[in-house]
């Protein structure tokens, strides 16, 4: 059946075209696979390389299903998708993957914490209230989360006092204990629909202290073998326990014990997963899209060690981008930059990223701070 999916009448489907589905279409135009891919504005990223563009809200019923039905196979870029037209669209027998039983358990983070609670994989302390709660026994600080919406550090909080708890939108949220960690790190797992398994290396997240952000992603992490191996192995169980088909990005801390905390998922291509374009045998995107389709899984392992850096609007900058500093990054060696093909800038707005590989992971960082001081994304009007 496989080898019919290439240069054929085959036709996988994308919900959302954004940088990661962008990204996606790098592989489906390398094996020549029919890619349709669903936006709700046709300035999307991945309007270009696709090979039918449907303009569409992937949160409504009616166009999922529009969109679903005219594919063999159904992935996503956003976890934000209409869950009860991915369900019927399974139940017509269309390959949903990561199926809606996955996205329902994750797009919720109440419901993603509390299944770790319930399969007893190792997470923060945490309530869950239907609206934020003025009269708690919780003491300061803790982490206000969003149950659904958040993203890019938003739909995120740190409570400080009484005081932070007002005007809190009136949704379902959860209360988080406030880990004191030394390292965020992440670690991504592929799980094909035959459910063969393999990590990528264990990678370090170091995050912008007001945007909450990541603004840079170190490969190999800065943490010794004992703590690789738990965070791979961690990361597997994890993946076990959803049973998931396509990446599982899952993002942890590293508390000042030496212990691990699953923080949250995502179960498709990652932003902790860029620097693998140059810096692994086989990128998350092409994996993503191996899963998918029931391939068979490629080499994960790093060619290089890389850094990779979010690029960003810069705060004041808001209109038609300007990558200023490009052509000086692109001057340096082992510097790779990728543009998403976003034509309006504002601040923090993910821009694009630029990767960064070296012999050694010290000298990547270093280099990653220059390229990160060099390259400015601003606009024509401030």
């Amino acid at each position: 059946m496989n080898n019919t999916l290439f240069s054929s009448d085959f036709r996988l489907g994308i919900l959302g075209g954004g940088q990661l589905g962008k990204m996606m279409l790098y592989t489906t135009r390398k094996w020549d696979i029919q890619t349709y891919v669903m936006d709700s504005a046709d300035t999307a990223p991945a309007f270009e390389g696709s090979t039918v563009f449907f303009e569409g809200d992937i949160t409504d019923y009616d166009a999922v299903m529009e969109m679903g039905r005219q594919v063999d196979v159904l992935t996503i870029e956003i976890e934000n998708v209409n869950v009860k037209a991915l369900k019927d669209l399974e139940d017509e027998g269309i390959a949903v993957s990561p199926s809606s039983r996955v996205l329902e358990l994750i797009k919720n983070k109440a419901t993603q914490k509390t299944f770790y609670q319930q399969h007893q994989l190792p997470t923060a302390g945490f309530e869950v209230h239907e609206q934020p709660q003025q009269n708690h026994e919780r003491s300061y600080p803790f982490i206000w989360k969003s149950a659904e919406g958040g993203y890019d550090g938003k739909g995120v909080k740190v409570i400080r006092s009484h005081k932070d708890l007002e005007d809190l939108p009136s949704q379902q949220c959860i209360y988080e204990d406030m880990v004191d960690f030394d390292l965020e790190l992440a670690v991504i797992v592929a799980r094909n629909a035959s459910g063969d398994m393999i990590t990528y290396p264990v990678v370090e997240m170091e995050f912008h202290p007001e945007a909450n952000q990541v603004e840079y992603v170190l490969c190999p992490a800065r943490i010794d073998d004992q703590i690789t191996s738990q965070a791979r192995e961690l990361a597997l169980k994890v993946s076990q326990a959803y049973g998931h088909v396509g990446l599982l990005a899952v993002e942890m801390f590293l508390t000042k014990e030496g212990t691990l905390l699953i923080n949250e998922v995502a179960p498709r291509p990652h932003n902790s997963g860029h620097y693998s374009i140059e810096g692994s045998i086989t990128d998350q995107f092409e994996q993503h899209v191996r899963c998918v389709l029931n391939l068979p899984l490629g080499n994960t392992d790093t060619i290089l060690p890389a850094v990779m850096v979010n690029l960003v609007g810069e705060e004041g900058y808001t209109g038609p981008v300007i990558y200023d500093g490009i052509e000086d990054i692109l001057a340096m060696d082992g510097v790779t930059p990728h543009i998403y093909g976003k034509k309006e800038t504002q601040p923090y707005r993910k821009m694009g990223h630029v990767t960064i590989v070296a012999q050694s992971i010290e000298e990547a960082r270093k280099k990653a701070e220059e390229v990160k001081k060099t390259i400015k994304v601003v606009s024509t009007t401030a």
